[in-house]
């Protein structure tokens, strides 16, 4: 979720998908409109036992310029 309706949202996505580490591949991505504003849904493999969700959460929250906060929209276990 970004600040405002005049967050970049392009280098939003940039910065969170300058994170890497081993068991994380990220995906497609798509804006989706959520309300009154834009929000960057953006895809990604988790390996559990290389890669937490509160690591990527506290990586990408970490972007204060940009982000406000995140949501998990969906969790597929395979």
């Amino acid at each position: 979720k970004p600040w405002d309706d005049e967050t970049d949202m392009a280098k939003l996505e940039e910065r969170v998908r300058s994170i890497q580490a081993d068991g994380l591949v990220w995906g497609s991505s798509k804006l989706v409109p959520v309300d009154t504003e834009l929000r960057n849904q953006i895809q990604c493999v988790v390996e559990d036992d290389k890669v937490g969700t509160d690591m990527l959460e506290e990586q990408i929250t970490a972007f204060e310029d940009y982000v406000q906060s995140m949501d998990v929209a969906a969790f597929n276990k395979i």
